[in-house]
């Protein structure tokens, strides 16, 4: 079995060469003076005219069937690429989807923490119109307690900056 991959891919690499040189300057230049020595033999007397365009004509159609299929199968090997390529691009925009569903809920969870925040800092202000004056410790407790809470809705804001970005860039990529 790995004998017949070995020789199939050879034979591969060989039609894929030779379907790249018919492609080629140098295979117009050699058929060209194929052609040209073809018509100069008859002329030259070297060889009878009927019987060269017998030859001619036999080489050509075999050179014909044969590009055919190197051909044919370069288009194969094509298309089995341009289909991974599908898939490639399938699983990606799968992948995109995801990641935007994930930020949504990011984002709603976001939304959620800064509602809390908003509730906790409403009941330190709360606290800190009933608590009597003389109650400094307590109070600078609540001060850092709103230092704190003012810094986390600051790194939640960064956060949000940073999803906004993200989905930015999502939106860009299912645009491409």
């Amino acid at each position: 079995m790995k004998k017949y991959e070995e020789r199939a891919e050879a034979l591969e690499k060989i039609a894929n060469g030779i379907t790249w040189w018919i492609g080629s300057i140098p295979s117009l230049i050699v058929h060209t003076l194929f052609f040209m020595t073809s018509f100069l033999l008859p002329l030259l007397g070297l060889v009878d005219f009927d019987k060269m365009l017998l030859i001619l004509t036999t080489v050509v159609s075999l050179e014909a069937i044969y590009l055919a299929i190197f051909i044919q199968m370069s288009v194969n090997k094509s298309h089995e690429k341009i289909e991974d390529i599908q898939e490639d691009i399938e699983d990606i925009q799968e992948d995109i989807e995801e990641i935007s569903e994930d930020i949504e809920e990011i984002s709603e969870d976001i939304e959620e923490i800064n509602e809390d925040i908003e509730d906790i800092q409403e009941d330190i202000e709360e606290i800190n119109e009933e608590e009597d004056e003389d109650d400094h410790s307590e109070r600078a407790k609540n001060v850092m307690l709103k230092s704190n809470v003012s810094s986390n809705k600051n790194e939640i804001k960064a956060l949000k900056d940073k999803i906004q970005e993200l989905q930015d860039k999502i939106d860009e990529l299912k645009n491409e």
